[in-house]
Formats: structure tokens, C-alpha cells, sequence
């Protein structure tokens, strides 16, 4: 069973595997900078999958559809993934943002 502080239910209850769980702690300790929580407390992270071995996707939902710092954010998400051992590559996805499409395109360009 995989737990973590910063989210009192149990990881396994998502359907996360092992390195899916350590990406999703990882990610939710990136803090929005606009309120001061973290992810993991603003409920942000929308899914994190492993698409193939060490490959995760992660998708995140802006506290507003025009947050100005969306970007940055997603940035910050991909850096915190990559730095899990484990993970040779991270796609981050924006969602909900009125230039989602921009983000996700300079976010996770090769």
C-alpha cells in the first residue's frame, strides 16, 4: 500500500502504479506561487500515467483558465517528474487553460 503525507488516502485507491504514485507525490509538492498551496492541496494533478517503462504523462488543471503563469507552471511539473528515479521522460498536459494548446506544444517540444 502506497501513502504519502500529502495525501492521507491511499495512492492505490487511484490505480497508480509504483512509479506513477513517486511521480504524483513529486509533482504535488510544486507550489502555485499565486495562493501558496501546493498541488497536492488545490487538488491540481489530473492524472499521472506511465504510457510505457519510465515515460510518464502527467496532466494538471490551472487555478484559472488564464493563469499567467500556466507555463511555468507546467515546467515546473515536468522538472519535479523528472527528477524521480525511475522516469527518463515526462509529458506535462495542461488542461482547462484558453492556451492549453500553446503550452502543451513548448512544454513537451523534443
Amino acid at each position: 500500500m502506497v501513502t504519502s503525507p500529502l495525501f492521507p488516502r491511499k495512492l492505490d485507491v487511484l490505480g497508480l502504479n509504483d512509479l506513477e504514485s513517486k511521480v504524483y507525490e513529486a509533482v504535488g509538492k510544486v507550489v502555485d506561487p499565486e495562493t501558496g498551496l501546493s498541488f497536492a492541496e488545490m487538488h491540481m494533478i489530473k492524472s499521472v500515467k506511465e504510457e510505457e517503462p519510465g515515460v510518464v504523462k502527467v496532466e494538471f488543471i490551472p487555478s484559472s483558465p488564464f493563469c499567467p503563469i500556466a507555463f511555468k507552471l507546467a515546467m515546473d511539473i515536468k522538472r519535479e517528474a523528472l527528477k524521480v528515479p525511475g522516469v527518463k521522460k515526462a509529458l506535462v498536459y495542461c488542461r482547462g487553460h484558453m492556451m492549453e494548446q500553446q503550452i502543451n506544444e513548448a512544454t513537451n517540444k523534443e
